[in-house]
């Protein structure tokens, strides 16, 4: 019988952030409250993360709170954002960076292993890079795998792709 396996990755998709961030710009521009701010949010796509720039800490909680408004309507999942501290800049404002996760840290890969292996399935969990690969020769033992991981809060979020 034949190796089935599946992947366990945490990716955020891009284009669906920069979307985000296009509307919670526009949104800053026609909002009385906001319009005349100086707020700036650019999504720096090399190091994935996005930049808030504001006057002071209350307008960046505003334009942080349209963010994440816009990133939930696209259905971008806030386990996936890593907030920065709020840190001085420049003209009395303020910036805050958001880390977007793009990959599974080594630690949790390490922490979804042992839990894997905790199952007691006849299952072999390995790291590869930013994911972590699942094998077994039985389907339903891959499906108990992929139901006792979700039922586990492992502060980041998880896709199951590649299922073989």
């Amino acid at each position: 019988m034949a190796q089935s396996t599946f992947d366990i990755v945490s990716k955020v998709d891009l284009p669906e952030v920069q979307n985000a961030v296009q509307q919670t710009i526009k949104e800053i521009r026609q909002r009385y409250d906001l319009k005349n701010s100086g707020s700036e949010v650019e999504l720096d796509s090399e190091a994935p993360k996005i930049v808030l720039r504001c006057p002071d800490e209350f307008v960046l909680q505003q334009v942080c709170d349209v963010l994440q408004q816009k990133l939930t309507r696209r259905k971008v999942p806030m386990k996936a954002l890593t907030f920065g501290a709020v840190r001085p800049a420049a003209g009395s404002s303020v910036v805050q960076d958001i880390a977007l996760q793009q990959g599974i840290p080594n630690e949790k890969a390490r922490e979804i292993v042992k839990v894997v292996k905790g199952a007691k399935l006849k299952v072999q969990a390995s790291i590869q890079g930013d994911q972590v690969r699942i094998g077994g020769k039985k389907r339903d033992d891959l499906q108990a795998v992929i139901a006792a991981l979700k039922d586990r809060d492992f502060g980041i979020d998880m896709q199951f792709t590649n299922y073989r």
